[in-house]
């Protein structure tokens, strides 16, 4: 399906609509983006938050789960926030949606007293973590809790400046299962050929845990992490329906080589009586899961089980309810040392139902017995689209500068 782009120019100011290629939006919605971060700060200020981190990092800070942790973090505890991120501004088309995402968080954040600012590069390179050091160093001091969570489809190792590209594949043998596109609700089979033994050496080198350690390990050198500093990194589990292209497949090694770190991680931090711990997050829907053959219509099909129940959440639910557990020390705990904020997800009756869901769902029912109508309104909002309260008839300007960095 081919949603044409409606972006008409009128001096700087243009009318924009969505423009997708497959599971990619190449237009986002300054306005609409500044209505959803307005939307998440406003649910976070309305939860009861004890206290928390006075001064906190985000790598990753633009969308997603990292962006919410950023809004709770600020909103929930009224941390001061540096948030890491790598996105564009606009030129002769719109900026990124985490260029929008990240301008709204800067100026709302400024608007209500909060100290907020940003570094706007290549999160993987020396650069960057020497910038956020001098940052840091000049504005804050010691950080007390650390979030990693980045998503990207490629790293650069910053030392012998080799480029490695995850891929999404089973390891061990070909993968056939179904999938749907969800601008469509076209239900097809989708066939994933297995991973080569390079393939998952550089899947786990650019998604696994390296770069967290080197992160942490940067900031205790420079003696930037506070008595009793946490950092968290953000993994996914799900159920067996998933596993083989995601627990199983390539991605799940590199997020074995997560857990893993977060070990290693603690041992470095024992000084200074620090944790690292992973974080298995709920499934929602990001540009990176939408990418993902069998989630988009798996999530569905759980929004659908999950808002019947009324349990369903969002990143932003997500991270309100892991940060105040993590620090009102409620947090649940599994037998491998990891947080479990997937619990509603993971609940028998809700996992029974869905399976029971995924074994009749065809293209002609799909509207009837999943969510796919939720999972499309969720994703056209990462963009900044189909938000509520919003006009999109009128002209923006899609130069929006993000206060704290220059361009």
């Amino acid at each position: 399906m081919v949603i044409i782009l409606g972006m008409k120019e009128r001096g700087m100011d243009m009318i924009i609509s969505p423009k997708f290629r497959g599971f990619i939006c190449t237009t986002a919605h300054p306005v609409g983006c500044e209505k959803n971060i307005r939307n998440q700060i406003e649910y976070i200020k309305n939860q009861n938050f004890c206290k928390g981190p006075k001064n906190v990092l985000v790598i990753g800070a633009s969308t997603g789960y990292g962006l919410a942790s950023r809004i709770a973090a600020a909103f929930g505890f009224g941390s001061k926030t540096v948030g890491i991120f790598f996105e564009k501004p606009a030129s002769k088309k719109t900026a990124t949606a985490g260029w929008y995402n990240a301008a709204a968080f800067e100026k709302l954040a400024n608007e209500a007293g909060l100290y907020a600012k940003s570094i706007n590069g290549d999160a993987f390179s020396n650069e960057i973590k020497q910038q956020t050091v001098e940052l840091i160093k000049k504005d804050i001091g010691p950080i007390d809790l650390v979030i990693y969570s980045l998503a990207s489809p490629r790293r650069i190792d910053p030392f012998t400046g080799e480029t490695y590209n995850s891929v999404l594949k089973p390891i061990g043998k070909d993968y056939t299962s179904k999938t749907v596109d969800f601008h469509t609700g076209q239900i097809s089979d989708i066939s994933i050929e297995k991973a080569t033994e390079d393939e998952i050496n550089n899947t786990v080198a650019v998604m696994g845990g390296e770069d967290w350690k080197i992160w942490l390990d940067t900031l205790k050198k420079e003696k930037l992490l506070s008595q009793n500093a946490l950092t968290l990194a953000y993994s996914y589990v799900g159920p067996e329906l998933t596993h083989a292209i995601y627990r199983d497949g390539t991605i799940g090694k590199a997020k074995d080589h997560l857990e893993a770190t977060a070990r290693d991680i603690t041992q470095i931090l024992n000084d200074i009586s620090g944790r690292a711990y992973v974080s298995v997050n709920k499934a929602v829907v990001t540009q990176a899961s939408s990418a993902i053959p069998v989630v988009p219509l798996y999530v569905s099909i759980l929004f659908k089980t999950m808002k019947t129940k009324g349990i369903h959440e969002g990143c932003i639910e997500q991270m309100g309810r892991l940060l105040k557990s993590l620090y009102d020390k409620t947090v649940k705990i599994d037998d491998r040392g990891r947080i479990r904020i997937d619990d509603l997800e993971m609940r028998e009756d809700v996992q029974n139902e869905v399976l029971d869901t995924w074994k009749i769902i065809r293209s002609d029912n799909i509207n009837d017995i999943s969510d796919i109508e939720g999972y499309r309104h969720e994703f056209f909002n990462l963009f900044g689209f189909s938000i509520d309260g919003v006009d999109y008839d009128n002209d923006v300007d899609i130069n929006v500068d993000i206060p704290s960095i220059k361009i």
